[in-house]
């Protein structure tokens, strides 16, 4: 059989060249398969491990002692006091019989969470290891975190738009700049209708838990009013406040104020009401404000509930003294797939202690934000073509927002609005009740349609609206109307 060959035999293995597109194709074959023996790998040990752990969780373990690594800047007493509550409640289950395996991944689960909680680390890794004191017992261990931390020092300038007005601003930040999660912030704006504001902030932690923290700033501002008043505003205020995150149950924040106020820059066609109350003024105030928030989207929510109870008391000293409260809400629901249905409410009341409210402190309500269809802070009393505010108003708004039809990933959406409200002045030879049915009694109602465009971090409405009802005093706008910011009611 061997005699019948002769060469040059043909190679039979490989009779052409393979081509490209066959070697990718087996590559790609040989990455999946590959990627699918290492997954497997990976997913078994994972298994086994958890079944490692459940298997272990009662036995007794003990934790020693808690090493951070990688804070260097960060002051070691700050660590301790974020860390102590958790070893004491570590500790104190040991009368419970849960001084275990599980016990101790909790603890670290806990101590891993509170420093990523104060935001001073870009990676926070927590790990227990064998206790590497000499008179450690069998079950003590050490709880050891690896730590990465964040730069300390940041810039920015942007250009802004919200609350119908354009600016750009400059923004520093100072992390932890005494080593234990202080925050310093200073902000600078120069815009169309705010010229010119500057705030400078310091922020610190007052409890372990981080829920409680508290707040010292210094801010000036330089506002011009002649869109609604014949005058400009300058600020210069000094605020102390503690914030208390208390979880579902809300935000709580008890502040002091002390602001001095000047109103100046007037116009020659002034009216008599401005001028009464150009000049210096200070106001020495306390307030507290709960808020709670549970909506989905904040610039276009589909469920959930919005809620803010605000109260001041202005008097300890200065030249005004007055009780002023307002409430907000706001309420969504998806009826359907595709469309929203959002109610609101507002209202506040301000009440003088001594003589009559100073215009600075008074309720302004109108606009595209506040209720469509008016011209912004313009209803209300007025003096000639000034807009002197009010002590008492109330506002709601329903609103039904859609998807573009076949579009439903669009930022852009339809909706129809029904808006209505009112602001008034207190009126001193009436009592409270009476002031408040008059309010109620003769309210302003707008509606429109329009279209609504997402751009974080703000929302754009241009509206077509008409006012179905107004008193004579209202600026009311017919026709169409655009809204730039992040309230609406």
């Amino acid at each position: 059989m061997a005699e019948g060959l002769h060469p040059p035999l043909q190679h039979t293995a490989h009779p052409q060249e393979p081509k490209e597109d066959d070697l990718e194709k087996f590559k790609k074959w040989q990455e999946a398969r590959l990627e699918r023996k290492l997954r497997g790998e990976y997913e078994s040990a994972v298994f086994h491990l958890a079944e490692l752990v459940n298997q272990n969780l009662e036995t007794s373990l003990s934790v020693a002692s808690v090493r951070v690594d990688g804070a260097t800047n960060t002051r070691k007493s700050f660590l301790g006091w974020l860390i102590q509550p958790w070893l004491a409640r570590h500790t104190d289950d040991r009368a419970s019989k849960t001084n275990n395996l599980q016990g101790a991944l909790y603890t670290a689960r806990g101590i891993s969470h509170i420093l990523q909680e104060t935001d001073l680390f870009h990676s926070v890794d927590a790990k227990i290891q064998r206790s590497r004191d000499y008179l450690a017992g069998e079950g003590d261990v050490d709880i050891v975190v690896t730590t990465r931390e964040k730069g300390r020092f940041y810039l920015k300038t942007a250009t802004e738009f919200g609350n119908n007005e354009g600016s750009v601003s400059v923004t520093g930040r100072v992390r932890n700049i005494f080593g234990g999660a202080e925050f310093l912030e200073g902000h600078y704006s120069a815009g169309t209708k705010t010229r010119r504001s500057f705030q400078g902030l310091l922020s610190l932690p007052l409890s372990p838990s981080l829920r409680t923290t508290g707040q010292l700033s210094l801010f000036s501002q330089e506002r011009d009013l002649s869109s609604f008043a014949s005058c400009s505003e300058i600020l210069h205020g000094l605020k102390v406040a503690i914030n208390s995150n208390w979880g579902v149950h809300g935000v709580h924040e008890v502040a002091y104020q002390a602001i001095l106020r000047h109103i100046n820059n007037l116009a020659p066609s002034a009216s008599v009401s401005i001028r009464e109350h150009a000049g210096q003024t200070i106001k020495s105030s306390i307030s507290h404000s709960w808020t709670k928030d549970t909506r989905d989207d904040k610039l276009a929510a589909s469920r959930g509930y919005y809620c803010k109870l605000f109260q001041e008391l202005a008097g300890l000293s200065g030249d005004v003294s007055f009780y002023k409260a307002e409430v907000e809400s706001q309420i969504s629901r998806r009826p359907v797939p595709g469309m929203s249905l959002s109610l609101a409410a507002r209202c506040g009341l301000l009440k003088a202690l001594a003589g009559p409210s100073h215009f600075s402190d008074r309720f302004q309500l109108g606009g595209p934000l506040s209720l469509r269809s008016f011209k912004a802070n313009s209803m209300g009393p007025r003096d000639g073509v000034d807009s002197l505010g009010g002590d008492i108003y109330w506002s709601t708004g329903v609103s039904l927002v859609s998807d573009i039809p076949r579009k439903p990933h669009w930022p852009i959406k339809s909706h129809i609005f029904v808006n209505s409200g009112r602001l008034d002045a207190m009126d001193g030879t009436k009592g409270l009740s009476e002031n408040l049915i008059g309010c109620l009694r003769k309210p302003s109602i707008s509606a429109g349609v329009g279209l609504i465009y997402r751009f974080d971090p703000v929302r754009v409405e241009v509206n077509f609206g008409v006012p179905l009802v107004a008193s004579k005093s209202d600026g009311v706008r017919r026709g169409f109307q655009v809204g730039i910011g992040m309230e609406f009611l």
